[in-house]
């Protein structure tokens, strides 16, 4: 019987001069019965000027995803049992084998030692370095925000990708100027839907989010879809490790009016910074800059109401819509 055809199948990375070419093949057992769950990664390398053309960026991502399957399986390790070991949610590690989101420095480095995979893994995830469906600008804080042990973010213009709804975000993509296409838009929503799965992904993160009111009397997308936002940023904010903060109209001193801010500290302990403007973004890693970028999202956290108070402003906004 005829093999299934597997979409990594001849998939190639390139590194240091060499392409890695990845074969995997489904197993024929005894009598020719075909075991179409049982696979095996072959690795193989060629000289580098033999392949034509170099992956896209989407592939790359895929193509990562598809060696580390192929080790994962060659350990004989299931997803769940891979994930515990690697200490990442199953979601995540089935994320990476799929080729939707950008694996960390550090996930990289612990399915190096759990699959002693023989630099293999570590070699690849040097070429893996764009992410579709964001900003080139963003890509390096996107990044940081996977291993980040906090997260604070200051917002005045719309609410935060990782608070957004599916309806919030594709009125922004879909009114973008320039316009984007189908298959932009659709990158687009991929791309963020998978960071928003960062506070459940990283329940021992502490994220603090910061709102500016009238982000939410704006009504983006109409009141149905504000009705919707309201209901999942209440929902997120429920979760242990997230707060929430609203920031009233009606507000006399005000730290905030640099404009929005990001701040995320790494697991050791070092704090980097993020603002962002009219198609550009600025990743600071300064410390005097990171100083006063600190004292005043504390003083915005002393200025906004409460996380109670919040609550019940945003149960009262949905209220009135």
């Amino acid at each position: 019987m005829a093999g299934v055809p597997d979409p990594y199948a001849g998939s190639a990375y390139e590194y240091e001069g060499w392409t890695v070419l990845v074969t995997v093949r489904d197993h024929e057992g005894p009598g020719g019965v075909h075991h179409q769950n049982t696979r095996h990664l072959g690795v193989s390398a060629v000289a580098a000027d033999t392949i034509s053309s170099e992956p896209g960026p989407c592939e790359s991502l895929r193509i990562f995803g598809a060696v580390l399957q192929g080790f994962r399986e060659r350990a004989d390790l299931t997803q769940e049992a891979f994930a515990r070991r690697v200490r990442y949610s199953v979601h995540f590690v089935a994320s990476v084998e799929q080729g939707r989101r950008l694996p960390p420095a550090r996930f990289v480095e612990r399915a190096e030692e759990v699959l002693d995979a023989f630099g293999i893994l570590q070699k690849a995830a040097h070429r893996v370095t764009r992410q579709p469906g964001l900003a080139a600008w963003f890509r390096q804080w996107a990044g940081l925000e996977e291993l980040a042990i906090s997260l604070y973010t200051y917002e005045s213009r719309l609410i935060p990708g990782l608070l957004q709804t599916e309806a919030y975000a594709r009125t922004l993509f879909e009114n973008r100027v320039p316009p984007l296409s189908d298959e932009q838009v659709d990158a687009q929503l991929a791309a963020r839907q998978e960071r928003q799965q960062l506070p459940r992904d990283r329940p021992n993160t502490a994220f603090s989010f910061i709102l500016e009111e009238h982000m939410l009397l704006r009504r983006t997308g109409g009141a149905e879809t504000t009705r919707g936002l309201i209901d999942h940023v209440l929902e997120v904010n429920a979760m242990r490790n997230v707060e929430v903060q609203v920031m009233p109209l009606a507000r006399e001193v005000h730290s905030g009016l640099n404009g929005p801010m990001q701040l995320l500290e790494t697991p050791e302990n070092r704090w980097f910074g993020y603002v962002e403007g009219q198609e550009t973004g600025q990743l600071i890693s300064d410390p005097k800059t990171i100083s006063v970028l600190q004292m005043r999202y504390a003083k915005l956290r002393s200025q906004a109401l409460t996380p109670e108070d919040s609550v019940g402003l945003l149960r009262q906004m949905r209220g009135a819509l």
